[in-house]
């Protein structure tokens, strides 16, 4: 019997992003859930429809059809319209976890939408590199569609 081992790093992963948003808290979080579900995008022009249940226990998933898919992760706790945290391996096909948390303050007649994603596992280079910028394009994305749900749209 051949066996081969290797090590292979544990790396940690840790992206924080704040958006400010022209809306309701409400608008905006309805607005989140959209965007991680049906209207996901993985950058400009790139779609990457999801299922997100939102509920405790809810799966966050990409269905493919005829039982085929990826499994990205769990509603780890929902408290609407304030509180969204969801933890899985997210993208990554390889030994890793993650927990995103999506945290909603309302500031006057603006909602501040603030990110925090931390992973752990044998995180790629390339997730490490591209990860920030497609959280950064999530933000926007969903600060333009609730603005725009508001009937307060502003130039991006």
């Amino acid at each position: 019997m051949s066996t081969s081992t290797f090590e292979q790093a544990i790396r940690t992963l840790e992206i924080r992003k704040e958006k400010q948003i022209a809306a309701p808290v409400e608008i905006v979080f309805e607005t989140l859930l959209e965007h991680l579900g049906p209207y996901n995008e993985t950058g400009p022009g790139s779609p990457l429809p999801m299922k997100l249940e939102p509920w405790p226990g809810g799966r966050w998933y990409r269905d493919l059809g005829n039982g085929a898919g990826h499994f990205w992760g769990h509603v780890q706790v929902i408290k609407p319209p304030t509180l969204l945290e969801i933890c899985g391996p997210t993208c990554m096909s390889y030994p890793a976890i993650s927990h995103i948390q999506y945290r909603l303050r309302a500031e006057d007649a603006t909602t501040v939408l603030s990110l925090c994603h931390r992973a752990i596992g044998q995180i790629s280079d390339e997730h490490r590199d591209t990860m920030p910028g497609g959280w950064a394009h999530e933000l926007s994305k969903i600060r333009e569609a609730a603005e725009r749900r508001a009937g307060k749209g502003r130039a991006s």
